[in-house]
């Protein structure tokens, strides 16, 4: 297991409970089991202590941690005959952004998400989850495909922001992003959006313009990265913690804030630490957030989404 940098002492407590393990296969005679579970219960409640109150800058550490679920292995688990839809019709395709036609418990739906990749090789191949204008441009294809077929779409939102290349820019980035931006406010269909990890800048917003919003609970979304702010208004990077705190990314923050519709419980430590359970609470509150909107004619959703978006952060500023 992969341990973030205030995890290190339960690492070590961990480490300690797996080595007494090893070593009474090693040797039948030893009886550790008691030592072991010791440690283990010493581990669960340092966990806990951990992960009680978490500041804004290790929620970001947790957000980005290698081993929590990613797109693909949502789309996977949750949906049933996925069949990849490629390209922007215009220039390449882009393997930052999966997406493609589904079934979600056996409703047609169009599925699009941000995706950063498991491994050296995949993350390359993904950009690590930052798209491209051909990213943007395969996103609002899908997404004016589902608006003539009448099916609902369902982003999930994984990226630490746009890619800033001269390429991208010299493509169009913002334009792309402006245009996705705009496409989701306009499709008559329902737009449910989840943000599974970051949630970075534009690129986030691209994909997350939606009916219903909801956040895992320690993954973050903002305008800019805590380093990047810190780099702009301190011109230090490594005052990151205070601009995390400044930025309120947290979904406990946004949703005072109501920019955000509801948080989605993870498991103690992180979805890391439990994939299946994690994957199994987003699709419960994908299938919660569909079903209200359930029924509602393509002039209701468009005028809700517009509303939403137009009173966001009119509540809780005080908070």
């Amino acid at each position: 297991m992969h341990y973030l940098e205030f995890e290190k002492p339960l690492a070590e407590i961990e480490g300690k409970a797996n080595e007494l393990r090893a070593l009474a296969v090693a040797n039948e005679e030893m009886d550790v089991k008691q030592e072991a579970t010791a440690l283990d219960k010493k581990a669960t409640d340092l966990l806990k202590d951990l992960y009680k109150d978490l500041t804004p800058w290790r929620k970001c550490q947790v957000a980005r941690h290698p081993d929590r679920p990613h797109c693909k292995d949502y789309i996977e688990t949750l949906f049933t005959e996925y069949t990849p839809l490629a390209g922007d019709r215009n220039f390449a395709d882009d393997h930052a952004v999966m997406g493609g036609l589904a079934r979600f418990e056996d409703q047609p739906v169009v599925v699009l998400g941000q995706e950063k990749g498991f491994d050296t090789k995949s993350r390359i191949e993904r950009n690590f989850g930052m798209a491209r204008p051909e990213g943007y441009r395969k996103a609002i294809r899908l997404m004016e495909m589902a608006d003539k077929f009448n099916l609902p779409v369902v982003t999930l939102v994984d990226t630490p922001g746009a890619y800033p290349g001269k390429g991208a820019e010299e493509r169009g980035q913002s334009e792309a992003i402006a245009r996705a931006t705009e496409k989701c406010l306009q499709i008559g269909v329902p737009l449910i959006s989840v943000i599974i990890g970051e949630g970075g800048s534009g690129g986030a917003v691209a994909f997350a313009t939606a009916n219903r919003l909801a956040m895992l609970e320690h993954s973050v979304y903002s305008v800019i990265s805590p380093e990047g702010c810190a780099s702009i208004l301190w011109k230090d990077a490594e005052k990151m913690r205070e601009a995390a705190e400044a930025l309120r990314l947290t979904a406990q923050d946004l949703k005072k804030l109501n920019v955000i519709d509801r948080i989605i419980t993870e498991p103690l430590g992180g979805a890391q630490r439990d994939r299946e359970a994690t994957i199994a609470s987003v699709g419960r509150a994908i299938a919660a957030m569909l079903a209200e909107l359930d029924g509602k004619d393509r002039k209701t959703l468009v005028q809700d989404r517009r509303k939403k978006f137009l009173s966001m952060g009119s509540k809780g500023l005080s908070a």
